[in-house]
């Protein structure tokens, strides 16, 4: 690379999750109120929708990834929501379990999941900060 070249991080292109078996993933996705944007078996990935944004979550089926619990610590992604303990209720409806009651953070309120291959997914709100939060 010459001096004059550089990369700049342009954002996001998608969130790769490992999932051991794509349809199990799927459903519990889609229990967890996401909507999927494409599925492709013969590749063994779907792409599901965050909002109105492109990237995503990529759900990719690798079959050495067996059901465990999530590694303390694991990463996170969190999600933006207009009400993290209403999300927390919505999901305990549909027989999602909570890594724990939703818990106060600087700008709102947060709760997390787990899928049954030890992936953590976050819903964060805005509601104490909602200056910095998504419009809707």
């Amino acid at each position: 690379m010459s001096d004059d070249e550089s990369y700049e991080l342009l954002g996001f292109d998608n969130v790769l999750l490992p999932v051991g078996d794509l349809g199990e993933a799927v459903g519990f996705y889609e229990r967890a109120g996401f909507t999927v944007g494409f599925r492709l078996d013969e590749a063994g990935i779907a792409g599901l929708k965050v909002g109105g944004e492109m990237p995503g979550i990529l759900l990719r089926q690798e079959e050495a990834v067996g059901h465990r619990p999530p590694p303390w610590p694991s990463p996170r992604v969190w999600l933006e929501v207009p009400d993290a303990r209403v999300a927390a209720r919505t999901l305990r409806g549909a027989g999602i379990a909570l890594l724990d009651e939703p818990f106060s953070v600087a700008t709102g309120w947060t709760v997390e999941v787990a899928d049954p291959w030890g992936n953590v997914l976050g819903f964060t709100d805005y509601t104490k900060r909602p200056e910095l939060g998504r419009r809707s």
